[in-house]
């Protein structure tokens, strides 16, 4: 088998892998109360159990982020939380930056509408300043930041600078979630 066509096959394998899980959390996981409920079923694994969800609801975007934010803010207080969602977060936002380097825009459609991508598309890429906007995008709560680290990957963007703006601006919006729903429990 060519290099093309096991490519081909793997894309295919991991976007229906991908949407089954996206289906199935969709209508299992709708509100704080449900990741709660589903963290708690880890015990002691837990927190790795919330950041490895974290990661994942980044890379498909089946729950807001906050979600899980509250969830983990909830359950292990400020502070772990915010650890766990920080971690989490960052991962799945330097995998999905990766994962549109490597598939293209293919795989960005599958996560996302043609309507969004073409949206975004339109705005952002002859833009002079798209890193100080995805730096501002990460900062800030309810932008589609998942799209944009998607986007991000389909660019001209050096890898370093896009991790570096993860690294960098994921924090204070988490750490804003994690002390102001820490603050609830």
């Amino acid at each position: 088998m060519n290099k093309k066509l096991k490519a081909v096959i793997a894309l295919v394998m991991l976007v229906l892998i991908l949407l089954i899980v996206k289906v199935f959390l969709n209508n299992h996981l709708t509100s704080v109360a449900d990741v709660q409920n589903y963290l708690k079923s880890f015990g002691v694994a837990a927190p790795l159990a919330l950041t490895l969800f974290q990661a994942f609801q980044v890379v498909v975007p089946v729950v807001p982020g906050y979600l899980g934010c509250a969830a983990g803010a909830v359950a292990f207080g400020p502070w772990v939380g915010f650890l766990c969602n920080y971690v989490g977060i960052s991962l799945g936002s330097i995998i999905a930056y990766f994962l549109a380097r490597r598939f293209g825009v293919r795989i960005v459609l599958t996560m996302f509408s043609e309507k969004t991508y073409n949206k975004w598309k339109r705005r952002l890429e002859n833009s002079r300043s798209y890193e100080k906007f995805l730096f501002a995008a990460t900062i800030l709560p309810l932008f589609p930041d998942d799209f944009l680290c998607y986007f991000s990957g389909l660019i001209d963007m050096d890898d370093k600078r896009f991790v570096g703006i993860i690294a960098a601006g994921k924090p204070w919006c988490i750490l804003a979630y994690s002390l102001g729903f820490g603050l609830l429990a």
